[in-house]
């Protein structure tokens, strides 16, 4: 399972002109095999940039031409019930995320998406336009859509 960062999909719907446009695209086509993913950080990280340019009914289609158009599993975190929420919170300062965010210098939201992706025991790659951001920090391959596209040449 490949877990894509939310960078890929706001080139994707949001810039047609930024030169890694093509690529983008080509490795949305080229991942499908591959089993992509999305976390719901990332999911919810991309609708709120998008809905400065999307009207509210196309962002409540997000489902049809995010999810379904492009083959895409949404990673979850486990589910929380309301009185569960003060040890939640006790578990988090000791979590993964929280300590990619002060050991790694990482930003939260970045910590929460790549806690989550490390959790998935399918995910073994996450694609970013920001590798550097990532790259080790986690046990996961980190790779741009371009470096991912390199290991699988396309055959004409």
């Amino acid at each position: 399972m490949v877990a894509i960062d939310t960078d890929v999909f706001i080139i994707r719907y949001s810039f047609a002109r930024d030169p890694r446009f093509v690529t983008v695209q080509r490795f949305l086509r080229e991942v499908r095999s591959h089993t992509p993913a999305i976390t719901l950080y990332n999911l919810m990280e991309m609708l709120g940039q998008l809905s400065f340019n999307l009207s509210p009914e196309q962002l409540g289609e997000w489902e049809e031409w995010l999810i379904r158009a492009n083959r895409l599993a949404v990673i979850w975190p486990s589910a929380l019930e309301s009185d569960q929420v003060e040890e939640f919170i006790r578990e988090e300062l000791h979590s993964r995320p929280f300590a990619l965010m002060l050991e790694q210098k990482m930003a939260y939201l970045d910590s929460l998406i790549l806690g989550l992706a490390e959790s998935t025991p399918e995910v073994d790659t996450f694609v970013t336009w920001n590798a550097r951001h990532f790259q080790g920090k986690t046990f996961l391959e980190v790779l741009t859509p371009g470096e991912f596209l390199a290991r699988f040449p396309r055959e004409e």
